[in-house]
């Protein structure tokens, strides 16, 4: 038996423990609400680009992706134009999304954008078994704009929301072209488009490997810096792992 596993006690005892671990998790849904709140409290961005991407209907406006819905979500998806594949953390959350019926009648659109050539996408897709919309920017400007792909010569770097100089010896040079990962929310009125938020990093993990499932459990997500320590083998499936793989590429 794993003597790292937790003690093993009465019904009563559990119940116990349980509603003290519940006023804790009830003090954190709290403050996600308040925290939820400040986030719609932030101002918001003219996008005045004329920004063009490729999908199955051919070349469309970022207008567009909101599908006449009133706000738009996007997944900053890690494939750049010379790779054959896609991310293999940014494949495990689309994996996860399952469908978009819960979104669509609260007038909200969920896109994917990659840098990759369309054709490239939509190979990728059909191979995933995946339905949600996934567009090409091939070639613009979007993902440099919202620094999903940093290069200093084409926009001044901001990684993690932190500039150039703030990063200090954090960036080099041949981070140049590099792709991230990141989450990015639009609200339309009328024909005007504006930015309201964008997260990286950790930003957008609960969107990756199950994780709000794995929190849940004993064993957490098997990852090296968890507590209590030793309890699971650190499997490197974390994002940017060693063991991270596409997702039709498990045993």
């Amino acid at each position: 038996m794993n003597t790292n596993l937790p003690d093993v006690v009465t019904r009563e005892e559990w119940l116990a423990a349980r509603r003290e671990l519940l006023a804790k998790e009830k003090e954190l849904t709290r403050a996600r609400d308040a925290l939820n709140a400040e986030r719609r409290r932030l101002p918001m961005v003219r996008v005045a680009e004329p920004y063009s991407f490729e999908g199955p209907d051919g070349t469309v406006s970022l207008l567009d992706l909101f599908e006449g819905r009133t706000q738009l979500v996007v997944h900053h998806f890690m494939f750049a134009p010379d790779w054959d594949v896609a991310c293999s953390s940014c494949s495990s959350a689309a994996d996860g999304i399952s469908g978009l019926r819960q979104l669509h009648p609260r007038n909200t659109t969920l896109a994917a954008v990659s840098r990759a050539p369309y054709p490239k996408l939509a190979a990728f897709k059909e191979r995933m078994g995946w339905s949600f919309p996934w567009y090409s920017s091939y070639g613009g400007a979007f993902n440099y704009d919202f620094h999903a792909t940093l290069d200093d010569r084409v926009e001044p770097v901001l990684l993690h929301l932190r500039t150039k100089d703030e990063l200090g010896d954090e960036w080099t040079e041949d981070m140049r072209g590099s792709e991230w990962p990141g989450i990015s929310a639009f609200v339309r009125d009328g024909d005007e488009v504006f930015h309201t938020y964008s997260t990286y990093g950790r930003g957008i993990e609960e969107f990756h490997n199950g994780y709000r499932y794995l929190d849940l459990t004993v064993l957490g997500r098997q990852e090296e810096w968890e507590e209590p320590r030793g309890r699971a083998v650190p499997l490197g499936m974390q994002v940017g792992g060693p063991g991270m793989r596409l997702p039709d590429e498990y045993e």
